[in-house]
């Protein structure tokens, strides 16, 4: 009985013992839980004067951001100032050289005789015929015309080929020129004939002598005679040609 009884003892005070173990852990974990919600209250407690601090350094950014603005607008507002005060000065000088180019197209204005226009008038082959060198270069030699190291042929104010040129005789097509040595074996299906205004001399008179070489020419050779536009050449198309020199003659 003694040792039942002593078992027994022994099995109560482990469950005892036991019993007082879970009680205490218990108790520490009670004791563990609120100071996890306690702890986590802190920590959103210290998050939130974290945050309105957050938007304090916000409000000191805006203030940090506004003040470069405001130093631009200082240094612009500044900028402005050096140009309105620069201009005042050259305002006038502005006013004078916009004066200055006024007065120069004045003085150009005066001196329309520096223009210059050309009268042009062509000798056109019919199709399939050209002039042959052979015969043109005496023809030309006939009217006056002598011949120039340019390749062309001149018709100067003397016969004799002295003084300025009234007007000259050219090839129509490329390259314009005449080979004096080889005038045998040249041809071509037509030649031109212009003349410079302002003309040296009378210029009326300039033209009549190369309206009648153009005519004379033509004749030689069974050509027409053509305005600067390959037309036929008109009376309305001649009068208009004594109008233009007659304005540069003036």
């Amino acid at each position: 009985m003694a040792e039942e009884l002593r078992w027994v003892l022994i099995v109560i005070s482990v469950f005892v013992i036991g019993g007082l173990l879970v009680h205490g852990l218990w108790s520490v974990r009670k004791k563990d839980s609120p100071e996890v919600p306690a702890s986590e209250r802190v920590e959103p407690m210290q998050e939130t004067p974290s945050h309105t601090p957050a938007t304090q350094p916000k409000e000191p950014e805006v203030t940090q951001r506004d003040e470069p603005q405001f130093g631009e607008l200082n240094f612009d507002a500044n900028e402005p100032q050096m140009d309105t005060s620069v201009p005042e000065i050259p305002i006038e000088d502005d006013l004078e050289i916009v004066q200055e180019p006024e007065a120069q197209p004045q003085s150009e204005e005066t001196a329309p005789v520096e223009m210059s226009d050309f009268v042009i008038v062509h000798i056109q082959m019919p199709e399939g015929l050209t002039m042959q060198g052979s015969k043109l270069l005496p023809a030309v030699n006939t009217l006056g015309f002598k011949y120039s190291e340019e390749g062309f042929f001149n018709r100067h104010i003397d016969p004799a080929g002295q003084g300025p040129v009234l007007f000259r005789l050219v090839n129509m097509y490329n390259p314009g020129t005449f080979d004096i040595d080889n005038m045998e074996q040249f041809s071509t299906a037509g030649v031109s004939l212009f003349m410079t205004l302002p003309c040296e001399g009378d210029g009326l008179a300039a033209f009549n002598m190369l309206h009648s070489a153009a005519k004379k020419i033509a004749d030689e050779f069974g050509a027409q005679i053509l305005d600067a536009e390959r037309e036929e050449m008109s009376v309305d198309r001649v009068r208009q040609y004594v109008e233009q020199v007659r304005a540069f003659s003036a």
